[in-house]
């Protein structure tokens, strides 16, 4: 009897009415804090998570995973492809000359990042085919000077399919009349939009016409792969260089995007510690609900020890009730976070149908709506912590239960 006394009363006292409603206040409080602590920051955390997910698509979609680049130029990068695509961690690889420059039309000038592609091979590497706004890679023709701009840089520009424009490379020519920067008019022939800052600063021109601009004769700047797991990309670009030996060199997405990412994963690790305190400050609620508790079963304690009740007995008793109430908030947050997780972006259309507002705007953002991601992970280490920060309010109340003395407790009874 006695060892199941801690669980039978201090479920109990749970459940009782009490004659101090601010007691029951307090113990309200403390479960709908928990509740909507916990519920926020399921949902916060999800909400980090779709952005990542979303830039890691969109941005690491168009950016390589890793490229090897040769001084000079690589001519043979048909049989360095192939070698390539026989390790196991690549999936893709394509050749590539990149080319910084300047696009200039009707007065506006707009720096950019023109990669030259061979549009058979680009899509084993890059996403931009799946978000073409309009026309095709497959456009770009040897000979024809076509380019593919992003969307940003042709709104910037003022141009749109058929125009043309100019690029101005950094390179100068000499000739009798003097030194004249190197340029080439070229032909838009489509336009991308990936909604990210990539549609502001990157373009596309057929390789073989990237090649008679920067002088490379059949060399390329180097090859595109793409991984199984661009976690990976750091040792797999360190092994693939030391097995090439040579001149060869190898850049990863860590040194082109990596502080992009490592930013994302500081705000999210520094937001969930910002939230977790308001998990704790619920948490600690449970202090003032079970210090009046105990000052209200001073009577009922002293009984309790007068019959064979062990001061571990009484100190389980207001652990026991602790515990059941931050059980019942968390249990409730857990819920609730978890359907808002779920639904944050139906909510987000909803509200914007009603209320005529845009959230967020494609212009501004680099997307419309508020993705979310449900990381399981996630969700067990925040009721970890709730029920760690819950257990630990428990314990002072409790030892000042056990510590109570019944004689002194029934003298004035």
């Amino acid at each position: 009897m006695l060892d199941r006394l801690p669980f039978m009363l201090g479920l109990r006292y749970v459940r009782a009415k009490r004659r101090n409603h601010f007691i029951s206040f307090i113990s309200l409080t403390s479960m709908l804090g928990l509740t909507l602590g916990v519920a926020v920051l399921i949902l916060v955390l999800s909400v980090m998570n779709g952005f990542d997910h979303e830039l890691r698509t969109r941005v690491l979609g168009m950016v390589p995973h890793t490229k090897i680049e040769k001084p000079g130029g690589i001519e043979d990068w048909q049989g360095l492809s192939e070698r390539l695509t026989e390790r196991e961690r690549v999936i893709g690889a394509a050749p590539y000359v990149e080319q910084q420059g300047m696009f200039s039309v009707g007065g506006r000038n707009e720096g950019a990042m023109v990669n030259g592609i061979e549009p058979s091979r680009e899509t084993a590497v890059s996403i931009v085919d799946e978000h073409m706004v309009r026309g095709s890679l497959d456009e770009l023709v040897p000979g024809e000077w076509h380019v593919v701009l992003g969307s940003l840089l042709a709104r910037n520009l003022g141009v749109g399919v058929g125009d043309q424009v100019t690029l101005l490379v950094p390179e100068a020519s000499i000739n009798p009349a003097g030194v004249f920067p190197r340029l080439k008019r070229f032909t838009v022939s489509g336009i991308f939009s990936v909604g990210a800052d990539l549609d502001g600063s990157l373009a596309y021109a057929n390789i073989e016409d990237m090649q008679r601009l920067a002088r490379l004769g059949d060399a390329v700047g180097g090859v595109r792969l793409e991984l199984d797991d661009l976690f990976a990309a750091s040792n797999e670009t360190q092994a693939i260089v030391n097995e090439l030996g040579g001149d060869y060199r190898g850049l990863d997405w860590t040194y082109t995007r990596g502080n992009l990412f490592d930013a994302i994963a500081m705000e999210k690790r520094m937001i969930g510690l910002l939230l977790t305190v308001i998990i704790a400050v619920a948490a600690f609620n449970i202090v003032s609900t079970l210090v009046m508790v105990v000052t209200d079963k001073h009577a009922d304690i002293a009984i309790l020890r007068t019959i064979g009740a062990t001061p571990r007995s009484i100190m389980g008793i207001f652990i026991v009730q602790g515990l059941a109430i931050g059980f019942i908030g968390i249990l409730a947050g857990v819920v609730l976070g978890i359907a808002l997780a779920l639904s944050i972006s139906d909510v987000i259309g909803w509200l914007e149908s009603v209320l005529n507002i845009q959230f967020l705007n494609a212009n501004v953002y680099f997307i419309s709506d508020l993705p979310s991601r449900l990381n399981w992970g996630d969700v067990g280490n925040i009721v970890a912590a709730a029920v760690t920060l819950t257990f630990l309010s428990t314990l002072y109340p409790a030892w000042r239960a056990s510590r109570v003395q019944p004689a002194e407790v029934l003298r004035y009874e």
